[in-house]
């Protein structure tokens, strides 16, 4: 199936459209996330596809710079060491590719953001399980109903579409004005 590009353009703008109300967890998010670097502790990005590339941008925008000259902030992506990544799937299975990785990271205080257009990612749903005992603060980033993760997740922001391509469009929109406003309060 092919669409022509106005009828792409029309449901991208209804979907961002959509998104209007989402300013107040947006700036929960954003408190949650100055907080935790103010602290001295770390935001942890995962997600798996797209997803992943998601989570590492995020992590470069706040670890490297965005807009602002500013020091460093701790941010890592955990779905981007291939070696770490295998050797968990090939040993431990897949599902577990966050969640132990977590484990020998996680401190009390540290932010863990997940990104799931469904909402159901097994290895996503282990991982915020495993963030929750450590005593994180889980940010989700999910679309649809918001699965299984929305009610593991302590802030979600969730975009109201079931397609994924649509879903990582906003999410991009999302992030960015969380890191320009967690940027504007860290420099």
């Amino acid at each position: 199936m092919s669409r022509d590009w106005k009828t792409v353009l029309d449901e991208h703008e209804k979907v961002i459209g959509g998104l209007r109300d989402s300013e107040h967890v947006l700036a929960h998010i954003v408190e949650e996330v100055v907080n935790c670097l103010r602290a001295g502790r770390r935001v942890y990005t995962l997600g798996n596809g797209g997803s992943a590339a998601d989570a590492q941008h995020i992590a470069c925008e706040l670890l490297g710079r965005f807009k602002l000259d500013r020091l460093a902030q701790a941010a890592i992506a955990i779905s981007t060491d291939s070696s770490t990544l295998t050797a968990i799937a090939n040993d431990l299975g897949y599902d577990q590719i966050f969640s132990r990785q977590l484990e020998g990271l996680l401190q009390t205080g540290d932010v863990v953001w997940l990104l799931s257009t469904s909402g159901n990612s097994p290895n996503v749903i282990n991982a915020a399980n495993t963030a929750r005992t450590y005593g994180a603060t889980l940010i989700g980033f999910t679309g649809g109903t918001g699965g299984e993760l929305e009610p593991l997740c302590h802030l979600t922001f969730k975009v109201p579409h079931k397609s994924s391509d649509r879903i990582q469009e906003a999410h991009a929109l999302a992030y960015h004005y969380i890191c320009e406003r967690v940027e504007a309060e860290l420099a």
